[in-house]
């Protein structure tokens, strides 16, 4: 009998729906000090630029040793390194929508809110990695951890503005 694992998805959605009001509200909460968004924003991209970098990089390192798949061609499925491109590829999705997000929730926010959006994305997305490799909830978990805190900052962020 197959056990479905849609609930522990479901709580790995829930905690991360919940880290994004941690991640987007604490900066605010705690009165941490005022960060021009101009300061703030290439710090905030810095660490989730160096996951995508280590992403690339663990692609690049996976076709140089396998002679199967060194001049380009696609990767086995199921394999590994087909797991890593399918994170890659989900990686960009996820900082496509944080480069139009971001720099409206710094200026409305403060730079200290762009700040930890990016701290907490690199982590989210390193557990969402493992997670593929190792376990849906894990996956689920570094999907809406890097999903909702992108989404409700946007969100709180417009609140605000209007």
């Amino acid at each position: 009998m197959l056990r479905s694992k849609r609930p522990q998805i479901l709580t790995g959605m829930a905690l991360g729906a919940l880290w994004g009001v941690l991640v987007t509200g604490l900066p605010q909460w705690l009165g941490l000090p005022y960060i021009p968004a101009p300061i703030a924003l290439p710090g905030a991209f810095l660490a989730p630029g160096l996951v995508l970098a280590l992403l690339i990089g663990r692609l690049a390192q996976r076709r140089f040793f396998d002679d199967a798949i060194i001049d380009g061609e696609a990767f086995p499925p199921g394999s590994a390194a087909e797991t890593d491109q399918r994170v890659l590829a989900n990686t960009i999705e996820q900082l496509v929508l944080a480069l139009v997000l971001w720099p409206f929730a710094a200026v409305t926010l403060g730079g200290a809110v762009a700040i930890a959006l990016g701290l907490s994305f690199a982590f989210m997305r390193l557990l969402f990695w493992a997670g593929y490799h190792l376990s849906p909830p894990l996956r689920g978990l570094g999907f809406a951890g890097t999903f909702y805190p992108t989404v409700i900052a946007g969100v709180w962020a417009l609140a605000v503005w209007l």
